[in-house]
């Protein structure tokens, strides 16, 4: 090395003392930083602070001792801490140094922590010093430290419910420790906010209670019929008293305590008449609560008790119903409905009503005489009695329903029907025989039906000595025959009575029967048989089953007679419903009787196990039957004609209802879909509309009654062709009063015979005019026609003598009445010759005013040849004033007596002329003349005359 001077000399002694220095602070930095090997930390979600135990603190050796007393503290970088550096993947922490030379620092979290998502962290931190050197070799590293670092919770979410609702099912009247558990849960991560510590049911007034568990349970019995189901709010709280975002619902369905039973038909069904086969339970099953059973047998009882006789039948007259079940001639009613013809039952009370059968009642006080005829005084054998009966228990006394007997003198009964002690008797004593020997005389049967309040149908056929009941279709043996000697020979005459029995020797009735009695029959000379029985008790509505072909052979049905009631039997239980699915309700009437028709179902079950076995209750309901549309009868025709006089006297008579037309029709209200107008509305409007509509149906009367006097049998009389009658299987019956059709049929077989019938009187002289009324019914009366009525009024020619001139007239006269064409509503000018028919005073003027024209025409051509041709004229006009009709109101407007009186004045004057002129042809030769209008002398007249009459036919029918 080479010195130059002082500068060199100085740089390299601040060289070497540099160097020596360095190597001094390398000698002090020779200790590494310390810390705690393992650190627990707290901090909130919310804060960024960790809270450390122990605080971080880290200290080194290399730094002076603060507090020595030797020597002075130097501070040097070698002592100093200059940073914490954490170790970990995404760890969200930081560590900073507050005070370097204390080596103190703090953890902090670099974003805000999220408990939920992680609740605790790990990591390792590591301290190190200020030391350093030229490649940094000189800074010390403490040893690495574990940090759990545990993130505090904050209440921050709600509790909520695992399901959006809860649904249970309990059975009634019991209590449930509990019946669900409602189950809600909390999103914080701490025990204490995540936790619930409680749940409440926010619905007031309901008989449940809820747990800290969230279990609910009923706090009382329940009932069904009560309430079907209960609907809860409920709400869940946590540990911090945050109540729960969303209430939940809960619902509790009350189930019946099973019971078993019928379930799933209708307690009300409905049915409307005509519509054939109703089936009862179409979806109905039988509940047996899970018990196994072995058998099953139910009955199926329809109650028709309060319908008509017991239940639905057609009500024609006992007479017709006998007729149409097959029973042959000889059939007597005695307990007919009141008619015109037949009047004995007048005074009886009925059942008040058409629906039904017509019944009568007897209330111990009320009986009837038939009368004479009506029953043959003896009774030929074999004769059959049958009778409509219902009676209830009553005294001990004998009540009579029939009874024949001495009419006077004695109290003798020859034969009765009568009740006593709930025992039906029939009295038969035999009419004298020269044999005396006793012979059977009463025949006693012991029957519960006679006193149960019941409709039942009672049918004796007598043989004698052998007598058969029928009950209801089911034969009964006499559990007594008593004997009696024969009647002694007397001409007393005998009483038939109903009701009560008569006491010819003391003049006064006795037995008096109380209950109700209807068809009371005697058919005398043959015994009913057993199909005709049945037919007259067969009902018209009942009960049907129509049975599938794979459950035919395991279930086994059968009826009652009159299929009011069936009854099951069957092991299957899934075949047992399939059968009761097709049980129906049957009414084969066209007009059914409406109102109510109880139905009860008994069912009787087997199980396996005796002792546990289940008991099904009685099941009811009922049918109801609607109301059916009511026929409308209409009766129409000519009601209004007139026939010449020679007619009525001949044999063949007037027919009365020649164009007779008989149509009913029922009215019922449809709803029929009207379009909107103009499109504004998209859906029609329903509209009801009332629509007629014609039907065919029979009927069982028809009457023709006189209006006015009655008939004289001596010269007039109603007649009609008996075997067209016979033909139609009809009946007649005719009185003073008119004629009765009776028998059940249809409406055009009625027309036909209504068309045959006449009126003919042969004392016509006295008659002017005839009027008569028509009434047909159906059903016993149930539903009535209006009343047709019709006048029939006689011609009469003005004298025997003129009879020929008048026919030469008529001819003209119906010629320009058909010119004309006058059409005339309810007036057909017709006659059986030349179909002429006039109102009734119309007829008699016409016929005056054609003789009297005849007669001034006759007088005026002899005035003429005495120059008083204008004279007659002025008096001609003057008679043809009179004549004028008044067709305002179609009548006519003349004075009968004036005419008569003008009519008398011409004849006279006429008959003068007769006696100048030189024979009597001169007359005729004029008429005919001024018929035919070919004679000069009097054409202008003629023409004036014929004007005349046709405006005096020129009727005004602008108001029909």
């Amino acid at each position: 090395m080479r010195v130059r001077g002082v500068k060199p000399f100085a740089s390299a002694v601040g060289l070497l003392l540099g160097l020596l220095c360095a190597v001094e602070a390398a000698k002090v930095n020779k200790h590494k930083p310390w810390i705690e090997t393992t650190y627990h930390g707290i901090v909130t979600e919310n804060d960024d602070k960790v809270l450390l135990d122990p605080p971080l603190i880290a200290l080194d050796k290399d730094a002076p001792l603060r507090y020595a007393e030797s020597f002075e503290v130097t501070l040097t970088k070698e002592g100093e801490i200059c940073g914490f550096r954490i170790h970990g993947q995404n760890v969200p922490f930081e560590a900073v140094v507050l005070d370097k030379s204390t080596g103190e620092g703090v953890i902090r979290t670099k974003d805000k922590l999220d408990c939920e998502l992680q609740k605790e962290h790990t990591f390792t931190i590591q301290a190190y010093d200020c030391g350093e050197g030229p490649d940094g070799s000189n800074m010390k590293k403490s040893h690495k430290a574990t940090v759990h670092i545990q993130v505090n919770d904050v209440n921050e979410y709600s509790p909520v419910f695992k399901e959006k609702s809860y649904k249970a099912t309990v059975i009634e009247g019991k209590k449930y420790d509990s019946i669900l558990k409602v189950e809600a849960v909390d999103a914080d991560c701490s025990f204490q906010f995540s936790q619930i510590c409680s749940y409440e049911i926010v619905t007031p007034d309901v008989p449940f209670s809820v747990d800290k568990d969230g279990n609910i349970k009923n706090t009382e019995k329940l009932n069904y019929s009560k309430e079907h189901m209960y609907k809860l709010t409920v709400t869940a709280y946590d540990c911090g008293k945050n109540r729960a975002s969303e209430d939940v619902l809960v619902k509790i369905s009350i189930k019946p305590t099973c019971k078993p039973s019928w379930q799933g038909f209708n307690k009300r069904i409905e049915y409307e008449p005509g519509t054939g086969s109703l089936a009862l339970f179409p979806s109905m099953h039988l509940e047996t609560c899970e018990e196994p059973i072995t058998s099953i047998q139910a009955s199926i009882m329809l109650e028709t008790n309060h319908i008509g006789k017991g239940c639905d039948r057609d009500t024609y007259s006992e007479k017709s119903l006998h007729k149409l079940c097959g029973a042959s001639a000889g059939t007597v009613e005695l307990l007919p409905a009141p008619s015109n013809s037949v009047n004995w039952t007048v005074g009886l009370p009925t059942d008040n009503g058409h629906d039904s059968d017509q019944v009568f009642e007897f209330n111990g006080t009320q009986a009837i005489k038939v009368p004479e005829g009506v029953v043959s005084t003896t009774l030929k054998e074999p004769f059959t009695i049958s009778v409509w009966m219902r009676h209830g228990p009553g005294s001990r006394e004998k009540e009579t329903i029939l009874c024949n007997s001495d009419k006077t003198e004695m109290n003798r009964h020859h034969y009765s029907l009568y009740v006593h002690n709930c025992r039906l008797v029939l009295l038969l004593r035999q009419e004298p025989t020269e044999s005396e020997n006793y012979k059977p005389a009463e025949f006693h049967w012991k029957l519960d039906q006679v006193c149960d309040k019941e409709w039942h149908h009672y049918v004796l056929n007598i043989e004698f000595p052998a007598v058969t009941l029928f009950v209801d279709g089911a034969t009964f043996e006499p559990f007594l025959v008593t004997e009696d000697y024969p009647l002694h020979a007397s001409k007393i005459e005998t009483q038939l009575t109903i009701g009560a029995c008569w006491q010819g020797g003391s003049a006064r009735m006795t037995q008096y029967f109380r209950g109700n009695l209807a068809g009371l029959m005697i058919r005398s000379g043959k015994l009913e048989n057993k199909k005709v029985i049945d037919c007259l008790y067969t009902c018209k509505e009942g009960l049907d089953v129509q049975l599938p072909e794979e459950v035919a052979s395991s279930v086994k049905v059968e009826f009652n007679p009159n299929q009011s009631s069936l009854s099951l039997e069957g092991d299957d239980i899934e075949s047992f419903e399939k059968v009761m699915q097709h049980i129906s309700y049957l009414n084969s009437r066209q007009f059914p009787t409406p109102g109510i028709r109880h139905l009860r179902i008994s069912t009787t079950v087997k199980c396996f196990n005796e002792e546990t076995c289940i008991s099904v209750p009685d099941s009811e309901g009922y049918v109801m039957v609607l109301q059916p549309e009511e026929p409308k009868i209409s009766l129409s025709g000519i009601d209004h004609f007139a026939r010449g006089a020679a007619e009525f006297e001949s044999t063949e008579g007037v027919t009365l209802f020649p164009e007779l037309r008989i149509v009913s029709t029922i009215t019922r209200e449809v709803e029929v879909e009207a379009e909107a107008e103009a499109e504004a509305e998209d859906d029609p409007t329903v509209q009801e509309t009332v629509v007629s509509e014609e039907i065919m149906h029979n009927l069982d009367t028809c009457e023709v009654t006189v209006v006015g006097d009655e008939l004289n049998g001596d010269h007039e009389s109603l007649e009609v062709d008996l075997a067209q009658i016979q033909q139609r299987a009809l009946e007649m019956s005719s009185s003073n009063v008119g004629m009765v059709i009776t028998g059940v049929n249809t409406m055009a077989n009625y027309e036909q015979v209504l068309h045959l019938i006449r009126y003919r009187n042969w004392h016509t002289e006295a008659l002017f005019d005839r009027k008569f009324k028509l009434v047909c019914s159906e059903l016993n009366g149930r539903y009535i026609s209006n009343e047709f009525k019709v006048e029939v009024n006689v011609i009469h020619t003005a004298n025997p003598m003129d009879h020929a001139n008048n026919a030469m007239v008529q001819p003209q006269f119906i010629n320009q009445v058909q010119h004309a064409s006058v059409d005339l509503s309810g007036h057909n000018l017709a006659n059986t010759h030349q179909a002429s028919v006039v109102p009734s005073a119309a007829t008699v003027v016409i016929v005056v005013c054609v003789s009297f024209l005849v007669f001034m025409i006759i007088l005026g051509v002899f005035r003429i040849r005495a120059a008083h041709q204008r004279t007659m004229r002025d008096q001609e006009n003057g008679k043809e004033n009179e004549m004028d009709w008044d067709d305002s109101a179609l009548t006519i407007t003349v004075n009968p007596m004036e005419t008569y009186e003008d009519q008398h004045s011409s004849e006279e004057e006429g008959d003068e002329e007769e006696e100048e002129s030189e024979d009597g042809e001169e007359e005729d030769d004029i008429t005919s003349a001024e018929s035919d209008s070919s004679e000069d002398e009097g054409g202008e007249q003629e023409d004036q005359q014929g004007s005349s009459r046709q405006q005096q036919l020129e009727w005004d029918d602008s108001t029909y």
